[in-house]
């Protein structure tokens, strides 16, 4: 079956059955974990050719969702039934290398999260995911807050640091954007420790 999802639409929920496998053909889906206090980290982010490895694992194991999932852009999806991916796995020795080969990559990013989270410095990762987002455009629509479950930090330690890099000039915070006015200092502090 094919979805076609858009922007800003709620894939999955933490709690609700485990229903289908979904594979992105184009768009982008961010997967994250909300605390019981309200906090929020994105896990990953889902593009095109890829799948969600939180749902490979509640298939396999027969669980609920255990995070959250919704649609940055608009995202069209191929569809699995439980029935239809459990066959699949069984009688398909090309679609199981693809189910592991992904399953292998998400943990592997998930782990270099937790790495980044544990040992890279807030400067560093703030200045790569702002230029990650910015891309060519300095202006980037962003909330704090936003920004804190992507790095898994909290609102109030981010906002402190875009406001002593606007004092140094790096950048002016408006009303869910962040101007970057100085490109080639965010880029240096992305590379800090590389």
């Amino acid at each position: 079956m094919i979805l076609e999802l858009p922007a800003k639409a709620t894939v999955f929920q933490a709690g609700q059955p485990c229903d289908k496998f979904l594979f992105v053909v184009s768009g982008l889906v961010r997967v994250d974990l909300h605390s019981l206090s309200g906090k929020s980290v994105m896990l990953y982010q889902i593009g095109p050719g890829q799948s969600c490895v939180i749902t490979t694992s509640c298939l396999m194991a027969g669980r609920d969702y255990a995070a959250e999932a919704v649609t940055e852009s608009e995202t069209v999806a191929c569809a699995l039934s439980v029935d239809q991916f459990n066959a699949r796995l069984n009688s398909s020795s090309e679609f199981r290398a693809f189910v592991f080969d992904v399953f292998n990559q998400r943990l592997g990013d998930m782990m270099a999260k937790i790495e980044q989270v544990a040992f890279s410095p807030l400067d560093q990762r703030l200045a790569k995911r702002i230029a990650q987002i910015s891309g060519q455009n300095p202006l980037v629509h962003i909330t704090h807050e936003q920004l804190a479950a992507d790095l898994g930090s909290s609102r109030e330690v981010v906002s402190r640091r875009l406001a002593k890099w606007e004092d140094h000039g790096l950048i002016k915070r408006g009303h869910r954007t962040v101007l970057v006015v100085d490109p080639a200092q965010i880029a240096r502090l992305a590379q800090l420790g590389d």
